[in-house]
Parts: structure tokens; C-alpha cells; sequence
């Protein structure tokens, strides 16, 4: 009886240990949709990718506004025999993902501010929980069977919703020491907010007891292990609830380089100070005694290391490539960063090419790998190394006025664990994937001089 009661208690109690893992937004303006490659930028969104290359904007004030409209399935298959259906899908949605830039630049000075949410970002709704909630239940069939008590179904009402919003606000001063070479300092406030809604409740059984329930009906597992004498399972398989909130604040220190030996080639490194947040706990509902209320955890923003290059190839046809370094380990995220096998990279590569002056068509591809190994990775927080693609173009509608739209389509490498059911004697695949694409429409403004060539 003591292993039914642990077994329970793994399955029902593990809903209050859900955690998001916190992994940097690169996607701050549609231009990086379109193309993918913005580290060495010198346009308006600049201000988040390479401030230091704002000084090469024209002088006068530069206005930049987009949205970002995202979708995404994240589905966990789990080959566990025993579960009713062992696949789970979540649906994230995210209509509204906003950035927002303004730069005055004058002569060798350039002031910047910007806004955006720079991890996080959605909600992850899974309608029927997840299987970690779930096979603890499904195994009540066999434990009650082995009783005395043939028992062949069960039900329950399982849901799950999580969703983590990092938002961003950035100040930066950059100034050119030369016509080649500038250098940018800055610093960006962190508003983080994670929730996390579950519910587990109206567990079912249909034991053949003869008094109890001698037609084997679908009766309630509460209702029957009171009536067994054994509370504590009765306890176990009670209606729980979570409903719990953690906010907490960061400040992230940016500097950034930049360099143009030649007109057509732009040089870029920028660097982003690890972000340390604590978390804290602000519960309302907590069903399993494991989300405290005033409970701290850690979820920093690793510091990451951007390096980017600009060439343009012809007056019409440019092309950019850029290079991003994650130090994940170095983060604190209470001991899960030392699960991983090494640090993150991206690496991407875009393309821009004027078709007229009125309009502009870019594409570009990156490369996303990850340091994961089994233990990082679980059904309620996972991250998959991923292929993607973006395009799209622009429009310029008028010397100081230009409208940009992109698409991404992001390819996930599947991912696959085995799990270890030590009551059955055996492992089963736990598999992980995802989809995503996002559509995006911005726009940029210039007044005060000349335009930006």
C-alpha cells in the first residue's frame, strides 16, 4: 500500500513543481523575421541588435513600430501502456508580441530607448494535462486489479496552463570615437511574470466490488477508497488545484561595438550581461502543498555574446551574417542549468535585394542548437534544436517611410527519452516536439535631415 500511495502521490503532486525555462527572444523587430541575420544592422532596430551602430543613422529622429503574431504546437507522446491516450498537445498563442524603438541621433551621438518582451512570451494551454500528471492515475486499473478487485478503466479531468512574459525596457548612449569605429553602453529593466493554472479532479475507477459497485460502473476513487477504509488514498485521489503567479525584476547591462572599415562592410559584437531574477511565488490555489506562497525561485536571462557582419554586395543585393554565443550554464535557474551538455549558439545568414525602389525582398536562414541532454529535458519544460526560415521584404512607401512584412517557419528536431517505470520493470519513450510560425508587420519613420541612405 505504500507504493500505491507513493506512485499516486508522483503522479498527482508533481503539478506544482512546473517551471518555464527561460531562453532569450532574438525575434525583436519584423525585419528579423524577414531575414534572420540583424547583428550588425545600422537601421532602427538597431537599438536592440547593435546599438553602437545607431550612430550611423541620419540625423534627426527614428521612429520604429511592430507586431509579431505567433503560433505554436507543443506535443509530448508518451508510449506508457497504460495511459487512455498518451498523446498531449499544447497550443500556444500569442496575437499581440510587440516592439517599439525610438532613436535621435546627432552628429556623433545617438540616443536610443526601446521596448519588447525579451524571454517568455505566450501561453502553453494543454486541455488534458500532461502525462507526468496522468500516469500515476492510469495505473489504478492494475493496482486495484491486484487487490482482488478486477478493475479496467479510468477517467479524470486533467488540465494544465502555463505562460511566462519577460518584458523588456532598454536605454542605450552610443557615440562614434571615429567615421569607422563606435561604441555603445546600455542597459535594459526585466519584468517577468510567469502563471500557472491545473486542475486534477473527478478521477473515476469502475472496480467490480460486490457491494460497492457489483456492476463494475464508473464510480468516483474517492468515493471508493472511503469506503474501503483507506483515506489516504481517498486524499490522494482528491480534487487539486493550482493557481500561482511569480513576478520578479532584472537589470541587464549592454555594450556594444561597432566597426566600418569600408562603406559597404559593417562589423558588429555585442555583449549582454547575465540577468539575475528572483522569483517570487504569489499563490492563490495550491491543492498539492508544493507552490508556497512568498517561495523564491531563480530564473535568470543567460548573458549571451552577438557578433554580426553586413556586406554589401551591390548597391542592390546585400547580405549579413551573425553569430550568437548563450551562457546558459553560467545562469541560475536553481541548479537545471547543470543539466545541460554545453552552452547555446545561434548561427544565421540573410539576404536583401531591391527589386525597385519601391520595393525590397529579403530571406534568410538559422541554425538554433542546444546543450540537451535527458535529465534537462521534461514534458512540462523542454527546448528542441531547430532549423529556421524566415522571408519576407519591404515596402518603401516614401523616402522616410517604410512598411516591412515577414514570415518564419521554424523546423524542430524531434527529441526522445526513455523513462524508467520501476513498479513495471520496464522503460517507455517519452518523445517531444513543436512547430511555429510566426507572421509579422512593422513600421519605420524618419524625420529631421536627410533620410538614411
Amino acid at each position: 500500500m505504500r507504493k500505491i500511495t507513493l506512485l499516486l502521490a508522483l503522479g498527482l503532486l508533481v503539478l506544482g513543481t512546473a517551471q518555464a525555462a527561460i531562453i532569450t527572444n532574438t525575434n525583436q523587430s519584423t525585419a528579423y523575421i524577414r531575414m534572420l541575420s540583424r547583428n550588425a544592422t545600422t537601421e532602427i532596430d538597431a537599438v536592440y541588435y547593435n546599438p553602437a551602430g545607431l550612430v550611423r543613422l541620419a540625423d534627426g529622429w527614428h521612429f520604429s513600430l511592430s507586431n509579431e503574431t505567433i503560433s505554436q504546437t507543443k506535443t509530448v507522446v508518451n508510449d506508457f501502456p497504460l495511459l487512455n491516450n498518451g498523446t498531449y498537445e499544447g497550443k500556444v498563442s500569442v496575437p499581440i508580441y510587440p516592439d517599439a524603438y525610438i532613436a535621435w541621433k546627432k552628429g556623433k551621438i545617438a540616443v536610443s530607448v526601446g521596448f519588447g518582451p525579451n524571454a517568455g512570451g505566450g501561453s502553453a494551454d494543454y486541455q488534458t494535462g500532461l502525462p507526468s500528471f496522468e500516469t500515476g492515475i492510469s495505473m489504478l486499473p492494475t493496482l486495484i486489479t491486484m487487490m482482488g478487485l478486477p478493475t479496467t478503466k479510468y477517467s479524470a479531468d486533467i488540465a494544465f496552463k502555463g505562460s511566462s512574459v519577460f518584458l523588456g525596457f532598454q536605454g542605450n548612449l552610443s557615440y562614434a570615437l571615429s567615421e569607422t569605429f563606435s561604441l555603445a553602453a546600455g542597459f535594459r529593466y526585466i519584468s517577468a511574470t510567469n502563471t500557472y493554472e491545473g486542475r486534477l479532479k473527478s478521477v473515476m475507477i469502475n472496480p467490480q466490488h460486490p457491494l460497492l459497485n457489483p456492476s463494475g460502473g464508473m464510480m468516483s476513487a474517492v468515493t471508493f477508497f472511503t469506503a474501503i477504509g483507506q483515506p489516504g488514498l481517498a486524499a490522494m485521489v482528491a480534487d487539486k488545484a493550482v493557481d500561482a503567479k511569480q513576478t520578479g525584476s532584472g537589470f541587464t547591462p549592454i555594450l556594444s561595438l561597432h566597426y566600418s572599415p569600408i562603406p559597404e562592410l559593417n562589423l558588429s559584437a555585442r555583449y549582454e550581461f547575465n540577468t539575475k531574477i528572483e522569483l517570487t511565488n504569489k499563490t492563490t490555489v495550491d491543492g498539492t502543498g508544493l507552490f508556497p506562497d512568498g517561495q523564491k525561485t531563480h530564473g535568470d536571462i543567460p548573458g549571451f555574446l552577438a557578433l554580426g557582419a553586413d556586406y554589401g554586395i551591390s548597391p542592390d543585393f546585400r547580405a549579413s551574417l551573425s553569430f550568437s554565443y548563450y551562457f546558459d550554464k553560467n545562469a541560475d535557474w536553481d541548479g537545471r542549468e547543470d543539466l545541460l551538455d554545453k552552452n547555446s549558439i545561434d548561427l544565421s545568414f540573410g539576404l536583401e535585394y531591391d527589386i525597385s525602389d519601391l520595393i525590397m525582398v529579403s530571406a534568410g536562414y538559422q541554425l538554433s542548437r542546444y546543450g540537451l541532454v535527458d535529465d534537462y529535458q521534461s514534458d512540462m519544460s523542454y527546448d528542441l534544436n531547430a532549423d529556421t526560415f524566415g522571408f519576407g521584404g519591404r515596402i518603401r512607401l516614401s523616402p522616410n517611410f517604410n512598411v516591412d512584412l515577414g514570415a518564419l517557419i521554424v523546423n524542430y528536431k524531434d527529441y526522445s527519452k526513455s523513462l524508467p517505470y520501476p513498479a513495471l520493470g520496464a522503460s517507455f519513450r517519452e518523445l517531444y516536439q513543436q512547430t511555429t510560425f510566426v507572421f509579422s508587420i512593422g513600421a519605420s519613420y524618419h524625420f529631421g535631415g536627410a533620410a538614411q541612405e
